[in-house]
């Protein structure tokens, strides 16, 4: 038990600090030009394909799904390209760097969410649903009131992370780059609203694959050329890294960021549930043509993301022994440029020269732009799709008006996301981060996991429990240590604990089951006889796009 407590502390307590590796003062350097290069490269290639994918884009199956035309393979990687952000990167890599085997710890156990919750729920998603999560929680429930529910929820998942992504992508630019904060905040939100504006799901997809291919094949350069170093030997990588790092043999053990119990397991909640209700990584099961091809998405998205955390740990002891003996790469105290979190892009430097590290630079970028494109797509597709076909026009809207209207919401988002990137660049944002998880967890996993199977769910049950979980998690996090202590100023939390979920999800799970229960309407009674039809056809699929329209 004290075991299984430790992996999940460390890993989410990991998880916050990777969120917030590149929050805070970056001091602002000379231009890479190497690096300039590779994006502009990057970024021509992907507008190029922006100009391909508008040019099929006929329906708003096309703009939302990619025409349900992408492979489980494809799939998989883009997938790996959405999930492997910058700061999981750059923040694994340097967690090693800064304590050494506690960082394989976090790079496994990142993983427990796929495999445990994503095999239950991208069948039955891509058999019961269309274009969004709330095809589905909707599927047997009144419209509006649950697609209003699951907008507000993938719109606040979508505004928290796109805030963390956007600041993130600012300080990495500014530090890269040689860029100003400003001028990067803006390109990133420029470029985000062309891919999804013109593109749509089929041009956000490549870019996904395409950097998740650059990412890993750059990881792959790396790791290769550090275990070269040492001949292949483990062994002799790690005796290295003992030897020369401050902490000596400590950084072969675990146990140096352990949190209480409490907080460790609600960050597991928050990481595990909210892995299966991110509103951008659902929408990719709906571009595969069925449920066989979800499942391969998940088995190759998994193997791509484990095998990169396995990259990462090797990047991270390797820096440790290459960059020990180089004083380049350290400032007159004795610390690492850039801190910690930079010791991957160090590290390719030292492995590859500057050309190498333009290339780990501009992928490091591109990560971003992979993310925040998924998540704006995500949110524009709840605001056209969910709130204004579904429920302001309950249903009436023709495929060109849903469209113009999502392309109205990406111009908005992006707008407000470069605002909120500007706005909240002094700020710490790593509990922007570990809150989208939270809510996720909260709002959206409970009500769908139980849509599908729980045949007592009820739309009041669903929309009092999704709501009481969004609202719980927002709270608990602005009374808790982060924002009434650290941000406010106020001298102590009215809630101990960082992490909220396992409190939130409890009461989302509460609600909707006694809401559900206690409910003798006869919609109540209308909506539990559907469950069986339901159940037949997250099974089999047959209907499930006539009825996601219902």
């Amino acid at each position: 038990m004290k075991t299984c407590l430790f992996l999940m502390s460390f890993l989410f307590t990991s998880f916050s600090w990777a969120g917030g590796a590149l929050s805070g003062a970056v001091e602002q350097q000379p231009l890479n030009i190497p690096a300039v290069v590779m994006f502009l490269v990057f970024v021509a290639a992907t507008l190029v394909i922006t100009y391909w994918a508008a040019k099929r884009m006929r329906s708003t199956s096309d703009y939302y799904a990619a025409g349900g035309g992408i492979t489980g393979f494809q799939n998989g990687l883009a997938i790996a390209g959405d999930y492997m952000s910058a700061a999981s990167f750059l923040g694994i890599s340097g967690l090693v760097y800064l304590s050494g085997y506690d960082g394989l710890i976090y790079s496994i156990g990142f993983l427990i969410g796929w495999p445990l919750i994503l095999f239950l729920v991208a069948e039955r998603l891509r058999n019961l649903g269309k274009y969004t999560f709330a095809d589905v929680v909707s599927y047997r429930l009144e419209q509006l009131p649950i697609r209003t529910l699951s907008a507000f929820g993938t719109l606040a998942v979508v505004a928290l992370y796109l805030i963390a992504q956007m600041v993130g992508a600012g300080k990495l630019i500014q530090l890269l780059f040689g860029l100003p904060y400003h001028y990067a905040v803006v390109m990133v939100g420029v470029l985000m609203v062309l891919y999804v504006m013109f593109g749509g799901m089929l041009a956000t997809t490549w870019v996904q694959i395409i950097k998740a291919v650059l990412l890993l094949l750059g990881a792959s350069f790396m790791a290769f050329m550090v275990l070269k170093h040492v001949d292949f030997d483990l062994n002799v990588l790690f005796e290295q890294a003992v030897s020369v790092h401050p902490k000596g043999i400590d950084i072969m053990a675990p146990g140096g960021l352990l949190s209480d119990p409490i907080s460790a397991i609600s960050l597991g909640v928050a990481l595990i549930f909210g892995t299966a209700g991110l509103p951008h990584i659902l929408m990719r099961f709906f571009t595969v043509s069925d449920a066989k091809q979800a499942r391969r998405s998940v088995f190759f998205a998994t193997g791509f993301i484990g095998y990169f955390y396995i990259l990462t740990f090797v990047i991270g002891f390797g820096a440790i022994v290459l960059l020990s003996t180089n004083p380049e790469f350290f400032d007159v105290n004795g610390l690492l440029l850039g801190g910690n979190n930079m010791a991957a892009i160090h590290l390719s430097k030292a492995v590859g020269g500057d050309l190498f590290l333009g290339f780990i630079s501009a992928v490091a970028f591109a990560t971003i732009l992979a993310v925040v494109s998924g998540l704006t797509l995500a949110g524009a597709s709840a605001i056209s799709h969910d709130l204004y076909a579904s429920v302001i026009k309950k249903g009436n809207s023709t495929a060109k008006q849903e469209i113009r209207v999502s392309k109205i919401a990406t111009v908005i988002l992006g707008a407000v996301a470069i605002y909120l990137g500007i706005l909240f660049e002094e700020q710490n944002i790593a509990f922007m981060v570990g809150l989208a998880f939270a809510i996720a967890a909260s709002a959206n996993f409970p009500t769908l996991i139980l849509s599908m199977y729980w045949k007592d769910l009820t739309t009041r049950g669903a929309f009092i429990g999704g709501f009481a979980g969004l609202l719980t998690a927002v709270g608990l996090v602005i009374v808790g240590p982060i924002v009434w202590v650290d941000i406010l100023g106020n001298t102590e939390a009215l809630f101990p604990y960082k992490y909220p979920a396992l409190f939130s999800v409890s009461i989302a799970f509460l609600c909707i089951w006694f809401f559900s229960i206690t409910d003798r309407s006869q919609r109540a009674e209308n909506e539990r006889k559907k469950f069986e039809h339901q159940f037949i056809r997250s099974q089999t699929g047959i209907g499930s796009h006539q009825a996601a329209e219902h």
